[in-house]
């Protein structure tokens, strides 16, 4: 008959180190709280961690080393094992002979890790145990792993072991299905995507950067609307990495010659997140981009956009009339569709009936009737709009004006008594008059159907723990704003940076406006096909503020800086406002 093995709490009984009332007491904690029973005597001060360490030693049968001891660290081979493993299990190799490795560890009941160490490096593990805090301290002093792999390390993402990767690969050659197959739910390669999602979203990333490089992947976050880069992943973690996430977002991951997209439904915090995931074929592997879409986000009120008072009294008063249309213009992450939701959030009440056109549904509301364009099946913009005008709605939204079909449609709707709204790609507000112009459209539908016009773009806010002020601000950014000696004096902020803006002196983003309402001289000058230049003076004129006057006053308020409105607005409308 096999004899038992002794239990830690006798060992350490038998040596004089602990009473047997203190032993069933770690054992009643350890078993509450899910801790092993060596870690919580130490927790409760009943022995010291070398001591329970020998103990671990005598109960499992394994020789005990003292890593403090003069001439042990000599023997220590630490290029025997690769940076993620030393780092993350905390391990320490001695030799390697014979197709077997020592290996010192400090929790020989970790059977999982000691099974996979044998699976990974395919050979046969002689453990020695020392104390947790021996070894650690050892690691940091032995300066072995790269800076890079200890980052990725201590945030948690060394998880994938070269045999999945392997496994993934061919699987990824044969078949999607036999790929599922291997990645399982508990493989480690989950467990990294994973680690990856949740962490992008509580740094408060809009954009997870997954990008093969020639002898890395590498990591990047877009958080406040600036690429950060996390880590540099190694190039064999690749094809079981990208493969992951194309599984997870439904695309087929023996495909990696054609763009495709794909969305993801990941709960982080017990907060569901989509996720719009984008794959683009590039030289050295699919390039994977994904989009957090926060349910939140475009809940936030329209006083928390960034309008000045005078502004958001004038868009409220538009987003209430009865027909129109508003079209709010910027380029791709200047914030429009939040503005447009925003504003839908705000008239989605039971008496009135919306319905949306998207490309593709960014964000689902209650009581809001959004449909999805598919062009392959003909649900396209125009498609959709034409069947919105049976329905009977209240207010229309299309996510784009692309064309002259669709936004002929739209002028039709919003002169048939419905009140439109929706987004174009130009620079001011201005320019959509000539851009739907230049699109075909008639200019007296142009002039007599549009409400009001507001360009829009997003600068990053100065973290409020830690902003202070500028004494010394940059003249050139003042004088492009039009910002005065006197005016900046005690007023302009700059950036610090601290553990609540991640360092960089910034926490989150609003909007600068410029709001162009119509009036009988614009329309006027839309009809005769006048330049930009007179279109955007009688705007003026007539009250609108520009971009980058708008950003003028949250740099005077404190909220931003010089440079970041410099980077967003053009500057020569401000010379504009002047005249």
């Amino acid at each position: 008959m096999a004899r038992s093995r002794q239990q830690l709490g006798d060992i350490l009984v038998g040596w004089g180190l602990l009473t047997p009332a203190q032993v069933e007491q770690a054992g009643k904690v350890s078993a509450g709280s899910g801790k092993r029973l060596g870690d919580v005597i130490v927790e409760l001060g009943f022995a010291k961690e070398d001591q329970v360490a020998k103990g671990l030693a005598k109960q499992y049968g394994y020789e005990y080393v003292d890593l403090s001891a003069n001439g042990v660290g000599k023997q220590i081979d630490i290029k025997l094992l690769p940076d993620d493993l030393i780092k993350k299990h905390t391990i320490l190799p001695l030799e390697k002979s014979n197709g077997k490795l020592k290996l010192i560890i400090h929790d020989p009941g970790d059977l999982e890790l000691l099974d996979m160490l044998r699976f990974r490096l395919n050979v046969e593990i002689e453990p020695r145990i020392a104390p947790r805090s021996q070894i650690k301290k050892f690691i940091e002093g032995a300066g072995g792993a790269s800076p890079a792999m200890t980052k990725m390390v201590e945030a948690g993402q060394s998880l994938v072991t070269e045999s999945i990767d392997k496994s993934v690969d061919k699987s990824v050659d044969k078949s999607m299905d036999k790929s599922i197959d291997v990645v399982s739910e508990d493989a480690p390669i989950v467990r990294l995507v994973n680690r990856i999602i949740t962490e992008a979203v509580k740094m408060r990333a809009s954009d997870i950067h997954i990008e093969p490089m020639a002898d890395r992947v590498r990591l990047r976050y877009r958080i406040d609307g600036a690429c950060m880069e996390r880590d540099n992943l190694p190039k064999r973690m690749q094809n079981a990495l990208l493969s992951r996430v194309k599984l997870m977002a439904g695309m087929n991951i023996a495909e990696r010659r054609i763009p495709q997209d794909g969305r993801i439904k990941f709960e982080v915090d017990q907060v569901q997140i989509d996720f719009r995931v984008s794959a683009c074929p590039a030289y050295h592997g699919e390039s994977v981009v994904l989009r957090i879409l926060r349910p939140d986000s475009v809940r936030i009120g329209l006083e928390n956009l960034g309008f000045e008072p005078d502004n958001l009294q004038v868009f409220n008063k538009i987003i209430r009339r009865p027909n129109g249309i508003f079209l709010v213009t910027g380029p791709t992450g200047s914030g429009k569709t939040t503005t447009l939701y925003s504003a839908l959030d705000v008239l989605n009440r039971p008496d009135k009936k919306i319905i949306t056109a998207e490309d593709p549904v960014e964000y689902n509301f209650a009581g809001i009737n959004q449909c999805q364009v598919n062009d392959k099946i003909g649900l396209t913009f125009p498609a959709i709009l034409r069947s919105m005008l049976r329905q009977a709605p209240n207010v229309i939204l299309v996510g784009e004006i692309r064309d002259k079909e669709v936004a002929e449609i739209a002028i039709q709707a919003a002169l048939t008594g419905h009140l439109v709204f929706s987004t174009l790609h130009t620079n001011d507000a201005p320019s959509a008059i000539t851009r739907l112009i230049d699109m075909g459209v008639k200019p007296f539908l142009v002039a007599s159907s549009i409400q009001a016009i507001m360009a829009q773009r997003l600068v990053r806010i100065l973290c409020k723990e830690c902003k202070t002020l500028d004494n010394n601000p940059d003249h050139k950014y003042l004088r492009l704003l039009g910002i005065t000696p006197d005016e900046a004096k005690g007023r302009v902020m700059k950036p610090v940076g601290c553990p609540n803006c991640n360092n960089t002196g910034y926490r989150g983003r609003k909007a600068i406006f410029e709001m162009m309402t119509m009036n009988s001289e614009i329309r006027e000058l839309a009809f005769k096909l006048a330049p930009i230049n007179q279109i955007r003076h009688a705007a003026i004129v007539n009250g609108m503020r520009p971009l980058a006057y708008d950003g003028k006053i949250k740099v005077l308020k404190g909220m931003t800086t010089p440079i970041e409105v410099s980077m967003s607005a053009q500057i020569d409308e401000f010379a504009e406002a002047k005249k």
